[in-house]
């Protein structure tokens, strides 16, 4: 088996070496033709020096359902309740459309719960962000891209999806979506509306002591506009996005809990919850173009606005010894989070070596956030950043270098209001954050060959903790076993990243990367007697090691032999193929010594008769893995997915349908290990396995000659996607 999967590897590199190589000798004969039509393949994987992406509108196992069941099958990317989202060991930061989503933690699940997967067009996972991305991104960025190419005439397509689940009971879930585009000489514009249904249960023990279940029901709702006005080279880009979110759950628990008296009290609870978040953004870009296309010229102008309301009522508590107790509101909690920045980026090409560019700009931002509990405000945050940037970027003869820095300077401060021991509510002030820091980046990249490159990369970056886990409020249920709260005194996260990588023709790599970590804000899960305590905490230091490789199979391999794939022009896209991911991850804490984590993913493409194409995909995390202060007792994240899909009316339709989770495997069991308590053992399982169908249809209209223009995303080496929903010409 080793000698045939290296194989396969081997006919798979030296056959796309082969056919990309010009053959400048090669005779050559005059042959008139009538036309030539020529289509340009997405491809479903792209990896670059500084970050992977992985095309949605193109891959229907990944746009069918909901986009974080999209997100959740991307080979790397670990997306949990307890750790966040992880890419190859690295904590993303999530952006939209090239900009922060500026989203609680909370609130983020939500949003891509509510999001449809076909409403993205491609994701950007950037390992190694440079100097032009702010500093706070982190360990790395995942930039979820909505754009579409603006057409020429008017355009239409529709996108539904509908799924249910079983267990227990059914529950539907649907989502659908219209997207207009249109084009003229002077001006384009493009308008997304949209809707989302989710029916969802979630069964939890906590250490035996509280056992729950929650029934849920999330309603969302989108607009994305966006105007480009066309000001001679010039353009002038106009953008607005509104997200609301109404979601409701119904939670009956039931457990025990020991009085001071040591009598044992048991209860059973039902409990009412309701949920509504409003976001809305609004940005205003002017982009200035040169006679040199590749100099260019940014301003940029944007104000983010999110409000989100949650209440928890308890309509029925029946204990054993105190009888109905605590009945009506328990909880009733709001925010208001604002974020206004104005940036400025501007580049040129200059002569570094044989040839170079460089990159600075500017960026300043306002964050304020505050909360309040039944009507009484207990936190109020500010954050004000002003930063600068620049980088160089050179080339000499296979080498290509980027070296940067970004300085940025923090003044973040507030106040929290707490109860004193005589009940009174007493304001106090935040620890203040008042520095002024220096990020380097540098990356060396040697190009072997006609795209396969060796890249070392270091960057230094930083991450303030998010305002969900800075919130005192933060609790989305509160019952007499459970203590959970946000931490408004955490300090923001250092990290000192390394990576060296070997990529080749963007689907097979083999790579390693380590972060040195001060700070990392993490969950923490202890028990005192009877009383499960959920808090936010710093780990002082810690470091993350990972090791990752992907590879493609191609099926052929075991059914011809090499020379003869050797002679095949085939486009990994189309064929059949599996292609292999795994990586190890190992988070070095010294006070607890965590075991390390082997992650697997497998996707097969397979394509069957009638021109149907089946994809299968398998994830799973190995068990008794750590990460923080939790290791886990079962495989995490294990499911198998299958989709099956078809294409209509000249490819104007594509159909597919599919089941998620198929065997039911995704569960999360693990337990805690705190450096002071008792260990919690922790166990959810939500209703993941569903079946379902989507359907993406482009509308026919009275314009005959609508056609889709190039791709007009600006390009560049360090950020591929622009700033608004329209995108523009460079």
């Amino acid at each position: 088996m080793t000698k045939k999967l290296s194989s396969a590897f081997i006919a798979l590199i030296f056959s796309q070496l082969y056919f990309s190589q010009e053959k400048p000798n090669s005779p050559t004969k005059e042959k008139e033709i009538e036309g030539v039509i020529i289509t340009k393949t997405k491809k479903a994987v792209e990896q670059k020096a500084d970050r992977t992406i992985f095309d949605f509108s193109e891959q229907e196992y990944l746009n069918t359902g909901s986009a974080m069941e999209g997100i959740k099958k991307l080979p790397g990317l670990i997306a949990t309740d307890v750790a966040g989202m992880m890419y190859q060991g690295k904590v993303l930061d999530v952006y939209l459309n090239g900009r922060p989503l500026n989203i609680s933690t909370n609130d983020l699940i939500s949003f891509l719960e509510g999001m449809p997967a076909n409403s993205i067009e491609k994701i950007e996972v950037i390992t190694q962000p440079g100097a032009e991305f702010p500093a706070t991104s982190g360990g790395a960025i995942m930039n979820i891209i909505t754009n579409k190419n603006a057409n020429k005439y008017l355009t239409a397509t529709y996108s539904g999806n509908y799924a249910f689940t079983n267990e227990n009971k059914f529950r539907s879930r649907t989502n659908n979506s219209l997207s207009l585009n249109a084009r003229n000489k002077y001006f384009g514009w493009q308008l997304r509306v949209g809707q989302s249904y989710r029916e969802s249960e979630m069964n939890s023990n906590q250490d035996h002591l509280v056992l729950s279940n929650t029934d849920r029901i999330s309603r969302g709702t989108f607009a994305k506009a966006g105007v480009t006005v066309d000001l001679g080279n010039d353009k002038l880009l106009l953008n607005y996005d509104v997200y609301s979110n109404n979601n409701d759950n119904i939670t009956l628990s039931n457990g025990s809990f020991t009085l001071p008296s040591q009598i044992v009290n048991k209860f059973s609870a039902l409990d009412a919850a309701k949920t509504n978040t409003l976001r809305q953004e609004a940005v205003v870009t002017y982009q200035k173009r040169f006679d040199d296309k590749n100099k260019k010229l940014d301003f940029q102008a944007g104000y983010t606005r999110s409000d989100n309301d949650f209440y928890q009522d308890n309509i029925y508590n029946q204990s054993t010894v105190n009888g109905n107790q605590s009945l009506g509101r328990l909880l009733d909690n709001n925010s208001v989070m604002q974020v206004s920045n104005f940036k400025v980026d501007f580049s040129q090409p200059i002569k570094i070596l044989d040839e170079g560019k460089v990159s600075f700009g500017g960026l300043y931002e306002n964050q304020i956030f505050d909360t309040e509990s039944k009507g009484v405000t207990n936190l109020e945050y500010e954050r004000n950043t002003a930063s600068t940037y620049l980088e160089f970027q050179a080339k000499l003869k296979k080498f290509d270098f980027v070296l940067g820095t970004r300085a940025e300077n923090y003044d973040i401060g507030g106040t929290t209001r707490l109860i004193d021991l005589a009940g009174a509510l007493q304001r106090e002030p935040l620890i203040p954050f008042n520095k002024f820091k220096l990020f380097p980046n540098a990356s060396i990249q040697y190009n072997l060959m006609n795209q396969v490159y060796l890249a070392l990369n270091y960057n230094k970056k930083i991450t303030l903790p998010s305002i969900s886990a800075l919130n005192p409020n933060n609790n989305t249920f509160t019952g007499p076993n459970s203590s959970i709260t946000g931490n408004p005194y955490l300090q923001p996260t250092i990290y000192d990243n390394f990576e060296i990588k070997l990529s080749a023709f963007d689907y097979a790599f083999i790579g390693y990367n380590v972060s040195s970590v001060d700070n990392q804000v993490a969950q923490l899960l202890s028990r005192d007697g009877d009383v499960i305590k959920n808090e936010q905490v710093n780990i002082p230091s810690m470091r993350i090691h990972n090791f990752n490789i992907g590879m493609p199979i191609p099926f052929m391999i075991f059914t011809t032999p090499l020379s003869e794939i050797m002679k095949v022009n085939f486009n990994p896209d189309k064929i059949n193929f599996l292609y292999v991911y795994a990586g190890y991850m190992k988070h070095e804490i010294k006070e607890i010594d965590p075991k390390g984590m082997f992650i697997v993913n497998l996707m097969a493409q397979v394509m069957l008769p009638s021109q149907i194409k089946m994809t299968a995909n398998y994830n799973v995390l190995s068990k008794k893995a750590g990460f923080y202060y939790f290791e886990s007792e079962k495989p995490f994240n294990e499911r198998f997915d299958l989709t099956f899909t078809k294409k209509f009316l000249n490819e104007k339709l594509t159909v597919s349908v599919y089941g998620n989770d198929l065997f039911n495997t995704q569960v999360t069991q693990l337990h805690s290990k705190p450096l002071v308590g008792n260990s919690v053992f922790l166990y959810n399982k939500t209703d993941t396995r569903n079946f379902g169908f989507s359907v993406n249809y482009k509308i026919p209209t009275k314009n005959k000659l609508a056609k889709e223009d190039a791709n007009i995303l600006k390009q560049t080496n360090q950020n591929d996607s622009n700033g608004g929903a329209m995108p523009t010409t460079p």
